[in-house]
Protein backbone atom coordinates (compact mmCIF):
# COMPACT_ATOMS: atom_id res chain seq x y z
CA UNK A 1 0.00 0.00 0.00
CA UNK A 2 1.42 3.35 -0.83
CA UNK A 3 1.60 5.50 2.51
CA UNK A 4 -0.68 8.53 2.32
CA UNK A 5 -2.92 10.59 4.78
CA UNK A 6 -2.38 9.23 8.12
CA UNK A 7 -5.83 7.79 9.44
CA UNK A 8 -7.12 7.16 12.64
CA UNK A 9 -7.76 3.25 12.14
CA UNK A 10 -4.25 1.14 13.47
CA UNK A 11 -2.98 -1.36 10.89
CA UNK A 12 -0.89 -3.77 11.91
CA UNK A 13 1.40 -5.72 9.28
CA UNK A 14 1.21 -9.43 10.25
CA UNK A 15 2.98 -11.41 6.99
CA UNK A 16 5.34 -9.60 4.93
CA UNK A 17 7.43 -11.07 2.42
CA UNK A 18 8.12 -11.51 -1.69
CA UNK A 19 4.26 -12.71 -2.54
CA UNK A 20 1.82 -11.00 0.06
CA UNK A 21 1.68 -8.30 2.19
CA UNK A 22 -1.38 -8.73 5.16
CA UNK A 23 -2.31 -6.27 7.42
CA UNK A 24 -4.82 -6.56 10.45
CA UNK A 25 -6.89 -2.80 10.00
CA UNK A 26 -8.38 -1.91 13.60
CA UNK A 27 -11.08 0.76 14.06
CA UNK A 28 -11.79 1.63 17.61
CA UNK A 29 -15.19 3.73 16.63
CA UNK A 30 -17.69 4.92 14.47
CA UNK A 31 -15.51 6.81 11.85
CA UNK A 32 -12.26 5.73 12.54
CA UNK A 33 -10.42 5.43 9.34
CA UNK A 34 -7.27 4.42 7.58
CA UNK A 35 -6.49 7.85 5.55
CA UNK A 36 -6.49 8.61 2.18
CA UNK A 37 -4.13 5.98 0.06
CA UNK A 38 -4.31 3.70 -2.99
CA UNK A 39 -3.23 0.09 -3.48
CA UNK A 40 -0.09 -0.70 -5.42
CA UNK A 41 -0.72 -4.40 -5.94
CA UNK A 42 -4.25 -6.13 -6.00
CA UNK A 43 -5.66 -7.09 -2.55
CA UNK A 44 -8.38 -9.63 -0.68
CA UNK A 45 -10.16 -7.68 2.10
CA UNK A 46 -11.30 -10.58 4.62
CA UNK A 47 -14.03 -8.51 7.28
CA UNK A 48 -13.76 -9.57 10.69
CA UNK A 49 -17.18 -8.50 11.66
CA UNK A 50 -20.63 -8.45 9.98
CA UNK A 51 -21.10 -4.65 9.79
CA UNK A 52 -20.51 -1.61 7.41
CA UNK A 53 -17.76 -0.05 6.06
CA UNK A 54 -17.73 3.45 4.32
CA UNK A 55 -15.45 3.90 1.02
CA UNK A 56 -14.37 6.92 0.61
CA UNK A 57 -13.16 7.77 -3.15
CA UNK A 58 -13.74 11.04 -3.48
CA UNK A 59 -17.01 11.57 -4.79
CA UNK A 60 -19.96 12.87 -3.54
CA UNK A 61 -20.90 10.54 -0.86
CA UNK A 62 -19.01 7.87 0.64
CA UNK A 63 -20.09 4.32 -1.07
CA UNK A 64 -21.61 2.23 2.06
CA UNK A 65 -19.84 -1.47 2.08
CA UNK A 66 -21.82 -4.38 4.01
CA UNK A 67 -19.82 -6.68 5.20
CA UNK A 68 -20.06 -10.21 6.59
CA UNK A 69 -17.28 -11.90 8.85
CA UNK A 70 -15.18 -14.14 7.22
CA UNK A 71 -16.49 -13.09 4.03
CA UNK A 72 -13.54 -11.88 1.69
CA UNK A 73 -13.75 -9.95 -1.17
CA UNK A 74 -11.44 -8.97 -3.92
CA UNK A 75 -10.18 -5.59 -5.27
CA UNK A 76 -7.66 -4.48 -8.46
CA UNK A 77 -4.84 -1.71 -7.22
CA UNK A 78 -5.04 1.89 -8.37
CA UNK A 79 -7.83 2.90 -6.67
CA UNK A 80 -7.39 5.53 -4.31
CA UNK A 81 -9.72 5.39 -1.53
CA UNK A 82 -10.25 5.97 2.33
CA UNK A 83 -12.24 3.29 4.51
CA UNK A 84 -13.79 4.70 7.79
CA UNK A 85 -15.89 2.88 10.20
CA UNK A 86 -19.54 3.01 9.57
CA UNK A 87 -20.69 1.56 12.84
CA UNK A 88 -21.63 2.16 16.45
CA UNK A 89 -18.59 -0.53 17.68
CA UNK A 90 -14.72 -1.60 17.07
CA UNK A 91 -13.83 -3.80 14.03
CA UNK A 92 -11.23 -4.73 12.06
CA UNK A 93 -10.45 -6.46 8.72
CA UNK A 94 -7.48 -8.39 7.34
CA UNK A 95 -6.07 -6.50 3.89
CA UNK A 96 -4.01 -9.21 1.70
CA UNK A 97 -1.87 -7.35 -0.57
CA UNK A 98 -0.97 -9.73 -3.59
CA UNK A 99 2.92 -8.62 -4.07
CA UNK A 100 3.34 -11.62 -6.92
CA UNK A 101 1.14 -10.31 -9.72
CA UNK A 102 3.52 -8.18 -10.68
CA UNK A 103 2.07 -4.46 -11.32
CA UNK A 104 3.75 -2.92 -8.81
Amino acid sequence: MCEAGGGTATGTVLIENERVRVTEWQFAARGDNTGWHWHDYDYVVVPKFDGILEVDTGGDAPARVETRADAPYFRERGVEHDVINGNDFPCAFVEIELLENGRG
